[in-house]
């Protein structure tokens, strides 16, 4: 495939990227030289600056999340950089502009490629370390929080894993959004992090049970919303916590994918159980709630109320450490991988 002419003059043939030798721990994860992608119709060449580093890479890498058709090998679902070369159909005023984008792999190298309608622009006092920190988070808050969960201002969430990516941006954006936030974290230090991100709770779930938690903040009335990743034997516990006609939406199953639920509370109390995965989702989709995202979010970031909680950055070629500190649980908020000059100055 030949470059295409909408290009600047610096991109090279190859790159470093990170790739998976075979499935196992984070040491499988290895530096690797590989062509610099060229971009299709309706798509850009990004160079990296940073990439978002997420639980499905962990489980892509331990062989338990295969990449869908046509999804580049290279784990990575999330990139901040500068857009430097164009495919057919996409309007040249991209080219240069530094962008974040949600992507269906490839982030874990110099050079990856984005949908021109998945990318997002990186405002003016927004880092791309921070900008490489939202994408996967907030397009999967967004929709499973906001357009699945259909939560209102007045509202109670629940979120699990509360200091997590997705926890702390669930947390900031309901908060942003009217609602108030109770969160379930693994330690009294990790409560007292979610208490300072925006939580009005925090439930210390080794010490406590979450459920007579929620209950007792609620004084018995339950939730209305509940955001789970855990799944498995939370399940029926989340319907515990939840009020009549709740609504409980599940995006992961650290927990296990098989839960047994009693249907008698379901059809009493009226719930909603619901759910969803984004990286399998058609362009189109992803397109769409892009759109919405930067209508109804992104002015928020723009206006510097809303940015990402940032744990760590950890240069790409150290890819093996990022996975291992976020299987160890260490994290507050996101941790991203610096594959450019700008990753030296960031904390």
């Amino acid at each position: 495939m030949q470059w295409p002419r909408k290009m600047l003059d610096s991109v090279p043939e190859t790159m470093v990227a990170i790739g998976i030798e075979a499935p196992g721990g984070p040491e499988m994860l290895v530096a690797q030289t590989r062509p610099v992608p060229r971009p299709g119709p309706r798509e850009v060449l990004v160079a990296v600056g940073f990439a978002g580093v997420n639980r499905p890479d962990v489980l892509q890498r331990r062989g338990l999340y295969p990449p869908p058709p046509g999804a580049p090998e290279i784990p990575g679902l999330e990139i901040a950089g500068t857009v430097v070369a164009l495919g057919e159909g996409v309007a040249a005023g991209l080219l240069g502009q530094r962008v974040c984008a949600l992507v269906i792999g490839g982030g874990y190298g110099q050079y990856c490629l984005a949908r021109a309608a998945h990318c997002l622009p990186v405002p003016d006092g927004l880092s791309l370390a921070e900008g490489a920190a939202l994408p996967e988070t907030l397009f999967t808050v967004w929709h499973n929080v906001f357009e699945r969960g259909t939560a209102r201002a007045g509202e109670t969430l629940l979120v699990h894993g509360g200091t997590s990516g997705i926890g702390t941006m669930a947390t900031m954006l309901a908060k942003l959004r009217g609602l108030d936030v109770i969160v379930t974290c693994g330690s009294d230090e990790k409560c007292a992090a979610a208490r300072r991100i925006g939580a009005d709770h925090a439930i210390n779930y080794r010490t406590a049970d979450f459920v007579e938690a929620v209950r007792a903040i609620t004084g018995g009335a339950g939730v209305p919303l509940v955001l789970d990743m855990v799944a498995g034997a939370y399940t029926q516990r989340n319907c515990d916590c939840l009020a009549p006609d709740g609504r409980l939406v599940t995006i992961a199953v650290q927990g296990g994918a098989l839960a047994t639920v009693d249907m008698a509370k379901v059809m009493v109390r009226r719930l909603t159980l619901t759910g969803s995965t984004l990286r399998a989702r058609p362009d189109a989709f992803k397109a769409q709630l892009a759109e919405a995202i930067g209508r109804e979010v992104w002015p928020l970031v723009a206006q510097g109320r809303l940015r990402p909680v940032m744990d760590r950055t950890i240069p790409l070629a150290e890819a093996a450490a990022a996975h291992a500190r976020m299987e160890a649980g260490e994290h507050i908020g996101k941790i991203v991988l610096a594959t450019g000059e700008e990753g030296a100055t960031w904390p």
